[in-house]
Formats: C-alpha cells, sequence, structure tokens
C-alpha cells in the first residue's frame, strides 16, 4: 500500500472513529457506535500493517501477535460477565499505558528512529519519549490499582499517608530533574538511568494516587483513566510519527477528560479533590466510621408478598438499580418484574445516577443486556421532580446515590452530592442485603424514613419472590 493511499485509509479510520463516539452517546445509537469503532479499528490496522513503514519479514510477527491478542481478546470476551465489565475496562486501560512504556523505551533503543534528528528536533523527540514513557506508567499502574478495587481484591476505603501530598511533590520534582538530565545526555546507556528512574516513580504514583482514591469515587477514576490511556496513544503516536494515533489518542484523552467533568459535577466534586483523596475524607482524613451516631428512627422490613402488592396497586413505579443488582445479577429478573407491570398498565421507568455502578453507564450496560427498552431508561434529572407523582420508588442495591443526608445533612461527607430523591415517593423499598453503608462509608438516613421499606435478601432472590407473588 502506498503512503498516500495508507493516508486516505487512516482519514477514513479517524471518521468511523468521530461517528463511534457520537454513536456511544446515546443507548438507542451504541450498537452501531461500536460497528463504527470495529470497521474504523479494521482499516487501521490493515493500512498499518500494509503500508510502507512495514517490511515483508516484519509481517509475520505482527500477525503472530495479532493472532495471540485476539484470541486472549475473543476468550475473555467470552468468559468474562457483564458484571464484571469495569475491572475489565481497567485492564485493557492497563495494557494501553503498558504498549506506550514499551513502545517508548524501544523508540529510544532504536537507532533509526532519531538517526537524523539533530538540535531541536532531536530534543522535541526524546521530550515525547520521556513525556509518553511518563504517561504510561502512571496509567499502567493505576489502571491496576483500579482493576483490584474494582474486583474486591483491593479494599475501596482509601489509603492516605501521612504528607502523601508532599511526597507527590518530591516525586515530581525528581522527574523534572531527571528529565533535564535526559535531556542533556551523550548515550543511550546514560539516557535509561533516568529513564529508568522517571519510570519508577511514575509506577508509584500511579500506584499511590489510586489506592488515595475512595471507593465511591471509582466511576471517576475509571474515566479519568479512559483519558489517561488516550494521552498515552497519543504520546505513542508522536514517537512514532503515527497520525492517526495521535488523533485518535486525542480523541479518547479529550472524550475521557469531559466524562470525567460530568462525573465529578455529578457527584458535585472538584477533580482536584478526587485526586487528593477519597470520597468522604474531608480534606484528607478517612470518612468516619459507621459506629458513630446514627440516624433517628425505626427500620419497617418488608416481605416479597407485600412488596409485590404495593407494586401490583401502584399505577406509577420508578426503578433505581445500583451496584447490588450487578452482584446479583439481578437485572433479567428486574426486566421481568417491568414487563408484568407494563403489561398491567403500570407506568415503570428507571432512574439512573450518573455514577450508579463503577464505572459511567455501568447500569445502561446491565440494563440494555436484559432488554430494558431504552424509552423507559431516564437520567436523574429527567425524573428527580416527579418521585413526587410517584407510589413506589423501589431501590435495587444502591445507597450513596438515593442518601438524603446529601441535601439534608450539611455536615455529611456527600452533603451537596446530587442524588435521586426517592424519599419524595409515597412508598419507597430499598433493597439491600443488611444495613450496611453504602460504598463511601456514609449512614444512609433514607432507612429510616416513616414511608421507607427494607426488602433484605440477595437482589435476585428476592425479585424472583416478588415475580411469583405479582403472577400469583
Amino acid at each position: 500500500m502506498s503512503e498516500s493511499l495508507a493516508t486516505v485509509s487512516y482519514i477514513g479510520a479517524t471518521i468511523l472513529f468521530i461517528l463511534s463516539l457520537g454513536g456511544l452517546s446515546n443507548p438507542e445509537s451504541s450498537r452501531r457506535g461500536n460497528l463504527y469503532g470495529m470497521i474504523g479499528m479494521t482499516i487501521a490496522v490493515l493500512a498499518t500493517v500494509s503500508g510502507p513503514r512495514v517490511t515483508a519479514a516484519g509481517i509475520p510477527w505482527i500477525i503472530g501477535c495479532m493472532v495471540v491478542g485476539g484470541s486472549i481478546g475473543l476468550y475473555a470476551s467470552r468468559i468474562v460477565k457483564m458484571t464484571q465489565m469495569p475491572e475489565l475496562v481497567a485492564l485493557m486501560h492497563s495494557l494501553v499505558g503498558l504498549a506506550a512504556m514499551l513502545v517508548g523505551f524501544a523508540n529510544y533503543i532504536d537507532p533509526a528512529a532519531s538517526a537524523h534528528a539533530t538540535g531541536a528536533e532531536k530534543a522535541i523527540h526524546e521530550i515525547e519519549i520521556y513525556i509518553g514513557i511518563l504517561i504510561g506508567a502512571v496509567t499502567f499502574s493505576g489502571s491496576v490499582i483500579a482493576f483490584g478495587k474494582l474486583s474486591g481484591k483491593i479494599g475501596g476505603k482509601p489509603m492516605l499517608l501521612p504528607a502523601r501530598h508532599w511526597m507527590n511533590l518530591a516525586g515530581l520534582l525528581i522527574v523534572i530533574y531527571f528529565g533535564r538530565q535526559f535531556l542533556q545526555v551523550g548515550s543511550v546507556t546514560d539516557g535509561m538511568t533516568a529513564l529508568v528512574v522517571m519510570s519508577v516513580i511514575a509506577l508509584l504514583f500511579g500506584i499511590h494516587m489510586v489506592m488515595a482514591i475512595g471507593g465511591a469515587d471509582m466511576p471517576v477514576v475509571i474515566s479519568m483513566l479512559n483519558s489517561y490511556s488516550g494521552w498515552a496513544a497519543a504520546a505513542t503516536g508522536f514517537m512514532l510519527n503515527n497520525d492517526l494515533l495521535i488523533v485518535t489518542g486525542a480523541l479518547v484523552g479529550s472524550s475521557g477528560a469531559i466524562l470525567s467533568y460530568i462525573m465529578c459535577r455529578a457527584m458535585n466534586r472538584h477533580f482536584i479533590a478526587v485526586i487528593a483523596g477519597g470520597f468522604g475524607t474531608g480534606g484528607g482524613m478517612p470518612a468516619a466510621a459507621s459506629g458513630g451516631a446514627q440516624p433517628a428512627g425505626e427500620v419497617v422490613p418488608i416481605l416479597a408478598a407485600a412488596t409485590a402488592e404495593l407494586l401490583r396497586e401502584a399505577k406509577n413505579v420508578i426503578i433505581v438499580p445500583g451496584y447490588g443488582m450487578a452482584v446479583a445479577q439481578a437485572q433479567h429478573s428486574v426486566y421481568e418484574i417491568t414487563r408484568h407491570l407494563r403489561e398491567k398498565g403500570v407506568n415503570v421507568r428507571f432512574g439512573i445516577h450518573p455514577v450508579a455502578g463503577r464505572m459511567p453507564g455501568h447500569m445502561n450496560v446491565l440494563l440494555a443486556e436484559a432488554k430494558v427498552p431504552y424509552d423507559i431508561v431516564f437520567e436523574m434529572d429527567e425524573l428527580n421532580e416527579d418521585f413526587p407523582n410517584t407510589d413506589v420508588a423501589m431501590v435495587i442495591g444502591a445507597n450513596d446515590i438515593v442518601n438524603p443526608a446529601a441535601q439534608e445533612d450539611p455536615t455529611s461527607p456527600i452533603a451537596g452530592m446530587p442524588v435521586l430523591e426517592v424519599w419524595k415517593a409515597k412508598t419507597s423499598i430499598m433493597m439491600k442485603r443488611s444495613m450496611a453503608s453504602g460504598y463511601a462509608g456514609v449512614d444512609n438516613p433514607l432507612f429510616y424514613k416513616e414511608n421507607n421499606r427494607m426488602l433484605f435478601g440477595d437482589a435476585k432472590k428476592m425479585l424472583d419472590e416478588v415475580l411469583v407473588a405479582l403472577k400469583a
């Protein structure tokens, strides 16, 4: 393939990637957006492999690596459950960061990469390598820790080390110092010392950064790492002088940054506050344990049969899914109840909080898998005014996103966070395994509201019982 044809292919792939991002912005067009992305990536890979920069001797190696990587991806897609998507996404981000690191080191060692570069051109190329490895290292280690937190292998509580901000500042100054040394070295061997030291610090910073972030902020972390992986890909594009990687990385990086802003706004948080520490840490102190002052009131439990009776008599029902629904894999039971109620003329809608679950759009993906119609799934802002006219608000495995303390208690760690106002419905039903606090470690006064009922137990088991009672 000639250089001009490869360039045209890259432009076509870029257009498809832009269309893909546009399609993914709406659940109804997301399938089409995924298709555009797959076609664009296929064109990009074929144009690269058959382009003028790849020699005939390298093609077998490339094909072999593609077969191995494709087989792993195909296997993962078959065994990974929809509930495990957040940790899979984090793992994919880590691979992007690792690839950026490896490409950076390989590009620096390769004498042909900068053989003709001198003066300012050589310095710019070395800056690209240094920054590319730096971003890649932070993305790699941070994503690995995020994977551990999302999969439950690492606890969700933030790890707040003493003087951690000073540690981060010291690490930054060391990275800048070795960056200056890196640009002044006269040999590859001397330059490798600076790169290795910087890489170790960047890896430690990535670990420290994500470990300091609490579980309730994980949706922001996922979108943030998505942005980092994009900038790492863009940096790799600069190193390899590949226009498509630069443009694609910029698209992913900028869209991830915008998504991070949207997530922070949905939680009434500042991005710097998220990086500085976990949700509800009060400026660096861990959130108070739930063993302190408890909200006043009496908990009223309810059984599945009584829940079914409330749903049967209701005219308007709003269902609020949370991570508990994902863990119990109860989305299909939710759909069956929804279908049965709609057939009986009940107006059933779903309220989705932007940070429900463990990654942006987590609940939307699960509901789509269960074939819940898109037109009855609404965002928080679209439904909050309707709760006073709702007969039953049913919360399935959510906690922090329906916590009235965000509005009623100015001293609460989540004060000011926009939440779904389920307590304003005539009756709210909270489905939980226990009275434990949510992922943010904050007590929920909703449990004790007079119009609230607690349906304890595994979400899928209890919903199945509700469905049987509804059909009886």
